[in-house]
Parts: structure tokens; sequence; C-alpha cells
């Protein structure tokens, strides 16, 4: 098969955001709805440790301001829900004054229960982490430089927790617990963050791999689009003194059958030509013919068959359609019809003996497959297809199928191509029919 298409990635086409919009804070827009679970879990924790504390060992804590301290932390959290939804562009310093905010919490609570005493004031790392780990250098230092300043007063300026009421040794068995639940906690969170950072700075590096490749192709698929349409206007010409001289030679041996009827393939196949011609010019936004038409995709695709049966009259075509009734009308886009052709072309000049079309769609979706009795592809040339020009004739180019994959990404569809099991290859292709709706 010429220029055979390779199974790629669902790739979304997609316009860069204005500067200032919420799209271009996304990181920091996930950072900021994590820390809001988080908060959520740790003031659920820190309610259930006052309130065993306080009821359970009977230890009197101050519990007016340890109250006022969680209810401002949960009053905290409440708003910063609500501002997440907002429009506003979410910026680090943000994401800096939320972890300022929940270590000025966390402090407060340990000065309120012991300061350094207390099992819990490991704790503060746990801001830190999530700081180093997501916001730039300069803010990770001020976070540091916060906590150590927290973490040292606390040292000396600090309520003493109270005396346990069961005896002497019941104090340390209480803070042992305390470490316990203060390490299980962090390492829970800080594995948890960590992980979900990971995988957020994997998914970047592959959007940035995607990008880096659509945007190689593209400029393959640009190239090409400027030498289409410069070709256009130069084929344009000697196509129509073809065409009259046709017609001429027509009129000319009207009374021989087999010459008139040569030289009327002949003709048509100029006339082919000058269609293609006129497509590549509209595309190029200097529309020589009529805009698409609105017609059901059944149409559409038997029409773009049968356009195909004029270039290709020697190759046997089997076509299958089926779908829900009455069929979805789309608007009949040229770029699709000649991307479908070029398919077809292409498992034609694989499987000479003949090739299959089968074409299903459902109310939001449109599915071809395109199947010929070749000899399938090799599993180098399958893996490289679809993103640069690749060829398997001599006298191929390679851009068949890169400029098709193109072509259909454009409308947010997917192009794959398998070999088959008994023989030959499979291209198939998904197509929202929303892109196409008339």
């Amino acid at each position: 098969m010429s220029n055979p298409h390779a199974p790629l990635p669902t790739v979304p086409l997609a316009t860069a955001p204005p500067a200032g919009t919420a799209a271009d804070d996304a990181p920091d827009r996930r950072h900021l709805r994590r820390l809001v679970l988080l908060r959520w879990i740790a003031l659920a924790t820190m309610a259930g440790a006052i309130a065993i504390v306080q009821f359970s060992f009977e230890i009197d804590l101050p519990i007016t301001p340890l109250t006022v301290v969680v209810l401002a932390a949960v009053a905290l959290n409440g708003f910063t829900r609500w501002r997440i939804s907002r429009p506003w562009p979410v910026r680090p310093r943000e994401v800096l004054a939320q972890l300022l905010a929940d270590t000025g919490f966390l402090a407060g609570v340990l000065y309120f229960t012991g300061g350094w005493s207390n099992p819990f004031v490991s704790l503060f790392l746990l801001p830190l982490v999530i700081a180093a780990t997501v916001m730039p250098p300069r803010h990770a230092w001020t976070m540091a430089a916060v906590t150590f300043v927290c973490y040292t007063l606390l040292g000396f300026f600090h309520v003493p927790l109270p005396h346990v009421h069961h005896g002497n040794d019941d104090g340390f068995g209480l803070h042992v617990l305390g470490m316990w639940v203060s390490f299980v906690l962090s390492a829970g969170v800080i594995a948890w963050f960590v992980v979900r950072m990971a995988g957020s700075l994997r998914e970047r590096d592959s959007e940035l791999a995607a990008a880096r490749e659509r945007a190689l192709r593209d400029q393959h698929v640009l190239a090409l689009g400027t030498l289409a349409a410069g070709a256009a206007h130069q084929l344009g010409t000697p196509l129509g003194t073809m065409a009259v001289l046709l017609r001429d030679l027509e009129h000319d041996f009207r009374n021989d059958p087999d010459l008139g009827a040569e030289l009327r393939r002949v003709r048509e196949q100029v006339d082919q030509c000058k269609s293609i011609i006129s497509d590549l010019v509209a595309a190029a936004g200097q529309t020589r013919g009529e805009d698409g038409r609105a017609e059901g995709i059944d149409t559409f695709l038997a029409a773009t068959v049968e356009s195909w049966r004029v270039q290709r009259p020697g190759i046997p075509l089997s076509l299958h359609l089926d779908g829900s009734m009455p069929p979805p009308r789309i608007l009949a886009e040229r770029t699709l019809g000649h991307t479908l052709v070029t398919l077809l072309n292409n498992a034609a000049d694989a499987s000479g003996e003949g090739i299959e079309m089968q074409g299903s769609w459902t109310a939001d979706q449109l599915t071809v497959e395109i199947r010929d009795r070749g000899a399938g592809l090799e599993p180098d040339t399958l893996s490289r297809v679809g993103r640069l020009p690749v060829t398997t004739k001599p006298e191929g180019h390679g851009v068949g199928l890169l400029i098709a994959n193109a072509a259909l990404e454009r409308f947010g569809g997917r192009v794959t191509l398998t070999n088959r099991a008994v023989g030959g290859a499979c291209t198939r292709i998904e197509l929202p029919l929303s892109a196409l709706a008339a």
C-alpha cells in the first residue's frame, strides 16, 4: 500500500488561549483543587484529634481559640473552592499565599497545644514539601523561611499541654501515639501529592511531545499546501485546453464508436483533474465552485465512491453502508471527500484485484473501514507513517496520508491502520459528526 497510515493517538486540535485566561493557569488551578481536598482531610483529622484528646483522654484543651483557628481554616477552604470556579487566572503567588495560610493555621493550633511537645509538629513539613514540588524556587525558599521561623518561635512561645489525668505513663504513650498518627498522615499525604504531581508532569511532557510532532507535520502540510495552490493556477490553463481539444476530437470522430468511447474516458479524467484543481484552489480560500451542501451521510459516501470509480475504473470496489435511519445530514466537505479518495487510492495500489469499504454511523459518529487484500505492512513502516512522509512505492512521495491525517484531525477525527488476520491492511476512520453538522 502506498502512503500507509499507522495507528495514531487522538489529539484534538486546539488553538492557544489568549494570555490571562483560565486555560493559561491550568497547573496552578489544579494545585488549588488539590489543596482544597488536602485541607478538608487535614481539618477533619485535626477536629477528630481535638475531640478525642478533650473527651476520651480528659485533657483540658483551650477549645475556644482552637475552634476559632479551625473555623478560619474552614472559611478559607470554602472561599478557595468558590474562587477556583471563577474565570480569574490563578497565579503561583496565590498558591504560595494559600500554603502560607495553611502554615499559619497549623502554627496557631500548635501554639495552643504545646508547641514543640505536640507530636503533630512534623506536619509543618507538608506545606513545605508541596511548595518545593510545585512552586518556583524563590517561592519554595520563601515557604522554607516562614516554616523555619514558625517552628522556631513555637519552641519559646506556646501554651503548654495539660497533664493527662490517668497516671504518669499515659502522657508519654499518648505522645508516641500522636507521633505515629502524624507520621502516617504525613507519609500518606506526601505520597499522594507527589504521585499526582509526577503524573501531571508526565502528562505535560506527553502533550509537549505531541505538540512538537504536530508542529513538524504541519510544517510539511503547509509547504505542500503552498505548492498545491501554485500548481493549481498553473495547471488550470493546460487542463482547460485539453478539455476543449478532446471535445473537438469527440465531435470529429463521432462515427467511430470505439475511438469515441476512449476519448470520452480521457475527457472524463481531465474533467476529474479540473475538479480536483478547483477544490485545491477553494481550500486555499479562492473558491471556484459552489460551497459545500447539506446531504445525507449515505449519499455523501456513495457519491465519494462514485467519484473514485471514475478515477480507477479498473479496480472493483464493494461498498457496504449501515447505520441509523434516517441518516444524519452533514455538510458535504470537499476536504473529507478528497481524504476518503486518497485512502481508497492507497488501498487500490496495494490490492489491484479489489477492495472493500464499509461505512457505518450513529447519531454522533461516523466510522469508515477500507480493507485491501495486499501483502500488509511491515511493523517498522506502521511505526513511522502518518507523522512524516513515508512511502512504499519507488515513485511515491509519501505525502498522501500525511495530508489525509492532518485533514481528519482538523475535524477532530482519528485514523488507524492495522494488518488484517486474513491478509492485507485495514484503514479505519472515526469522525465525530458534530464537526460536520449541517
